[in-house]
């Protein structure tokens, strides 16, 4: 495969800068928990019902942390006051969420049992839910194993077709999944329904009534998760199913999508705190446990850099992108992931217009590919200059498709031609998935026959794409992280280190906290 000829030094320098910029955020880490985090621990160990409250389905684990939070004991941790209300009720924790979350229950009110206790108890409920995961996830692997699986971390079997749906309705989406998957798709995401990531709860059970998408429900993942498996059973190989694991319920999708055996997580360390302003802290602690549970089930994740070039200049601001790269990769590690788990993402988002594009295209996939070998990367189509012409973005499809199978990307996110218009129509993605066949098939080993010139114009801009990342990590740990994002470090955009949605959140650990799972995982 051709490779660029980039400086290894400067490469190796970038990833000490990332690790020096992580390190004060992993001291807020491991003194703080956030309530997202504590709802995820209980819905581990079996909490899953809900209550219904004038005309609202509420999930039992916010009722309950959210009176452990109004009281102000949750800095002890959930499972604490949880599993010290089991031993006195000799409840399980189905039984016992049940009533606490009906207000029969008080669960500070309760008499303490020794901490020891407690602390056992504890341990051997966490040490069961970590089981389970581990067998949804041996089960998982096991329809893969059966199936033909065609996912490579390194690309070297060319680009995975990966397609959306995203009609609010998860009994429409299996419709269209299936049929995307009987037209070449080989992973499948589901679209989450409009400022879902703002909502502080994970809804409860099938959903119908998404807008410009279906809510992430643990119901909705089980429902697509048995259709695809019985369409590949049928098909005779394995399609991969994603749904989005970022926003104020990180924790608790990652925890819902590993037990219902998803492959593909959208989780980005720094994503909800630019684009859907929620609070540095809330983000930041979230996605650490997040992607423990990540790592724990093997789940791939994807980041979330291309969506910087859709509000900064894409051609001025490709450095902003390699250094959040190198940044989520950080955090991904510190978390105990491994990089084959790593879907490190970008886009073909520069002006077309602009001369030589093409080129500084297949520069900067390039060297994501070159920089990330063993990274799983993710990229993505053009959508912000894209218009109503839907033959021009057709082609704009296909340029992105050979620019995929040139550089040996790893999964591709297809494109439609109506991209600017509406939610794709069953023929659109079929005619998307013709596309990037007839190009994936043409140009397979194209980056096997060619060479880029030294001193041209692809390694040339690849090189200034890397000088300007390191000068951009330099300044972000000059100024820490937090300043950094507050004078639009990245995507042009500033947020605030005490403002946002979900800094109520946010809790500083007592010294009585108890939560194996952070041990176990």
């Amino acid at each position: 495969m051709a490779h660029l000829h980039l400086d290894p030094k400067k490469i190796s320098h970038c990833r000490e800068l990332a690790n020096k910029i992580s390190s004060p955020v992993e001291g807020l880490i491991n003194t703080h928990t956030t309530v997202a985090i504590e709802r995820a621990s209980l819905r581990l160990i079996g909490v899953e019902g809900a209550v219904q409250q004038e005309k609202q389905v509420v999930p039992e684990v916010n009722i309950i942390i959210q009176d452990l939070l109004h009281e102000g004991v949750l800095g002890r941790g959930a499972l604490k006051w949880f599993v010290n209300g089991m031993i006195r009720t000799k409840m399980t924790p189905s039984e016992l969420s049940s009533q606490v979350a009906r207000r029969k229950i008080k669960l500070s009110a309760l008499s303490q049992a020794p901490a020891s206790e407690i602390a056992q108890k504890a341990h051997e409920l966490c040490k069961g839910a970590v089981e389970r995961l581990i067998q949804s996830r041996e089960k998982r692997d096991a329809y893969r194993a059966d199936l033909k699986d065609p996912f490579d971390p390194t690309g070297r079997n060319g680009p995975l077709l990966y397609v959306i749906v995203a009609t609010g309705n998860i009994f429409e989406d299996v419709i269209q999944a299936k049929a995307a998957a009987q037209a070449g798709a080989d992973a499948i995401a589901v679209i989450r329904s409009t400022a879902q990531s703002l909502l502080d709860y994970v809804p409860h059970g099938a959903t119908t009534e998404g807008f410009g998408g279906t809510y992430a429900t643990q119901e909705n993942f089980r429902i697509m998760r048995k259709a695809l498996d019985e369409e590949g059973q049928r098909l005779g190989r394995y399609i991969r199913l994603t749904n989005y694991c970022s926003g104020l319920c990180m924790p608790e999708i990652a925890a819902l999508g590993a037990m219902e055996r998803l492959d593909f997580l959208l989780n980005d360390a720094m994503y909800g705190i630019l684009f859907r302003d929620i609070n540095m802290k809330r983000t930041l602690i979230d996605q650490h446990f997040s992607r423990r549970i990540i790592a724990l089930s093997r789940i791939v994740i994807h980041t979330g850099e291309d969506n910087y070039l859709t509000t900064a200049d894409a051609i001025e601001n490709g450095h902003q992108v390699l250094a959040s790269q190198f940044i989520n990769e950080r955090f991904a590690l510190n978390a105990r992931m491994t990089e084959d788990l790593m879907g490190l993402g970008h886009a073909q988002e520069m002006d077309p217009a602009h001369p030589n594009v093409f080129l500084l295209e297949i520069a900067r996939a390039q060297m994501t590919r070159d920089i990330f070998p063993s990274s799983p990367i993710k990229f993505m189509p053009p959508t912000r200059h894209k218009c109503g012409d839907i033959f021009y973005s057709h082609l704009m499809d296909a340029m992105f498709n050979f620019v995929g199978v040139l550089t040996g990307q790893t999964i591709q996110l297809l494109g439609m031609p109506t991209e600017a218009m509406h939610t794709p129509l069953l023929q659109d993605r079929w005619m998307s998935i013709k596309n990037a066949k007839y190009i994936f098939n043409g140009a397979r080993d194209l980056g096997k026959e060619i060479t880029y010139q030294p001193n041209g114009v692809i390694e040339k801009w690849a090189e200034k794409v890397l000088d300007d990342t390191v000068a951009h990590l330099e300044m972000i740990n000059k100024k820490g992280l937090f300043r950094a994002i507050e004078e639009r470090a990245f995507a042009e955009v500033s947020r605030r280190e005490e403002g946002g949605k979900g800094h109520d959140g946010v809790i500083r650990r007592d010294q009585q906290y108890l939560n194996p799972f952070f041990d176990l995982l």
